[in-house]
């Protein structure tokens, strides 16, 4: 019953922001977009709170319990690499969407290329089904799995109840309120994810106990545990197979889009990046006292920090914690159905169906998308075919072999083209598909990314008679 009382609390509180922000979404532009009108608080929180999805709680915990600190390198991968989005891509995507007047990537691809085809549009839209909806159904089996877990009822009943709290305020919301959630959300990540080791970590008998628990277990206890090379190809795996997804995850890319002026981006990247680094750095923290924990044993390790809050605090104390394992799902979920509905209604509905269509219709069409993907997202998440680690990693890969290198080139190097574009986004996104399949030592993400850029330097190049060339896009913090 306190379980209940703790997550009507919760989900109380979302839905009061949800309503609450709802009197701001009157057009398409509103809904997809908040019309550019954001602070830099909320660009921040909002940018990276979407970032971390039931993964911080339960999958990068479980690989630090199974890899030991080596394993951490993951961490710092995506600190490093989203500085570089930061730095390098959000003021000039801010810049450059707002001169096309574009609402999402693929109509900003479409714009800064001249394609007149629809092909940037269909690939682009094609891609990001595939991969949002894999990505969105590993947030559903994260609901499921955490609802299963804290009342005891079968993961199909969790699962239809985690997608029943995330639609009504996301339908009823936009892009504005998302934001609103998120900075709410991204304060709660924060508290919950410090508060919970500061508390168990005497009971384990502090430092001394992880270490001595590492080294009975046979776990890394350093970053660099040796200096051989295959250590060092190691941590290049470690940088590289998660931190280059980044440039190509519209969910995120998004979020620099929506800020009121390319000036604060600086202060919004300090905000977003100093989240990032206590968040991340407490959720291997965590990761590492599992293993004194449960002695290096556990039949699930995405659970570990599931079952150390109920076994050290009373039932209400340790929902109202655990809604914390929900925020981090919501908020990316809930920007990645936007996203993907955004491009549904632009992409597809917009440009085929009603080209002419008014905002309302726009916004009805938004709100009908939102339903389409939740319910295809639910049943591949039914069928749990794989752990939540698996099913985010194989989605951010394949984002980020399909948009990261056509992004940072169309913002770059002059010399890109539509054809090269076409060529980008099919080679590195089916890269990404099925390099699992034949080879599962190297992150897909890697030959992705880099089969997509020479895919675009070459298709580029064998056609650079046939296309206009863009101007190179400014580096606008002072405009």
């Amino acid at each position: 019953m306190q379980e209940i009382i703790a997550i009507a609390i919760y989900v109380t509180i979302l839905f009061l922001i949800g309503f609450w922000s709802y009197r701001g979404h009157k057009t398409a532009t509103d809904f997809i977009i908040g019309s550019r009108a954001l602070n830099f608080w909320l660009t921040a929180l909002s940018a990276h709170a979407s970032d971390m999805s039931s993964w911080l709680f339960m999958g990068l915990p479980a690989a630090i319990f199974l890899g030991g600190v080596f394993d951490g390198w993951f961490a710092i991968g995506l600190i490093l690499f989203m500085f570089l989005n930061w730095f390098f891509i959000a003021p000039r995507i801010r810049f450059q969407t707002e001169k096309y007047n574009c609402l999402t990537l693929s109509s900003f691809f479409e714009s800064h290329f001249h394609d007149t085809s629809g092909l940037i549009r269909l690939f682009t839209a094609l891609m990001s089904f595939v991969f949002y909806t894999i990505y969105i159904s590993a947030g559903i089996v994260g609901i499921g799995i955490l609802i299963e877990t804290l009342f005891n009822i079968h993961y199909s009943i969790g699962i239809t109840i985690g997608i029943c709290i995330v639609i009504p305020y996301l339908f009823i919301g936009g892009y504005t309120t998302l934001a609103w959630l998120d900075l709410f959300q991204g304060f709660f990540l924060l508290f919950v994810i410090v508060f919970v080791p500061l508390i168990i970590l005497p009971k384990l008998g502090g430092i001394f106990a992880i270490t001595k628990a590492l080294k009975t277990h046979h776990l890394s206890t350093s970053l660099i545990p040796n200096f051989r090379l295959e250590t060092y190809f190691q941590i290049f795996l470690g940088l590289f197979g998660w931190g280059l997804g980044y440039f190509g995850q519209p969910h995120i890319i998004t979020k620099f889009m929506g800020i009121r002026r390319v000036k604060d981006m600086r202060k919004s990247m300090l905000v977003g990046m100093s989240w990032q680094i206590i968040i991340l750095t407490f959720a291997v923290f965590i990761g590492l006292m599992s293993v004194a924990y449960f002695h290096g044993k556990i039949d699930n390790p995405e659970l570990i920090f599931v079952l150390m809050v109920k076994e050290n605090f009373i039932p209400l104390i340790a929902a109202l914690i655990l809604c914390a394992v929900l925020a981090a799902t919501i908020s990316t979920m809930d920007s990645q159905i936007l996203v993907l509905a955004s491009i549904l209604t632009e992409d597809f509905y917009k440009r085929v169906f009603h080209k002419k269509a008014t905002s309302k219709n726009l916004l009805f069409v938004s709100r009908l998308s939102i339903l389409i993907i939740a319910f295809v997202s639910y049943l591949i998440a039914f069928f749990k075919i794989s752990t939540i680690y698996s099913l985010v990693y194989y989605a951010w890969s394949g984002l980020g072999a399909s948009f990261g290198p056509l992004l940072i080139f169309s913002l770059t190097v002059k010399q890109t083209n539509k054809y090269g574009a076409w060529s980008g986004i099919l080679l590195g996104g089916l890269t990404a598909i099925f390099w699992p399949f034949f080879n599962k030592n190297i992150p897909s993400l890697i030959p992705g990314f880099l089969i997509g850029s020479v895919a675009i330097c070459v298709g580029s190049f064998l056609t650079r008679n046939k296309n206009l060339n863009h101007e190179k896009a400014p580096y606008p913090f002072d405009k």
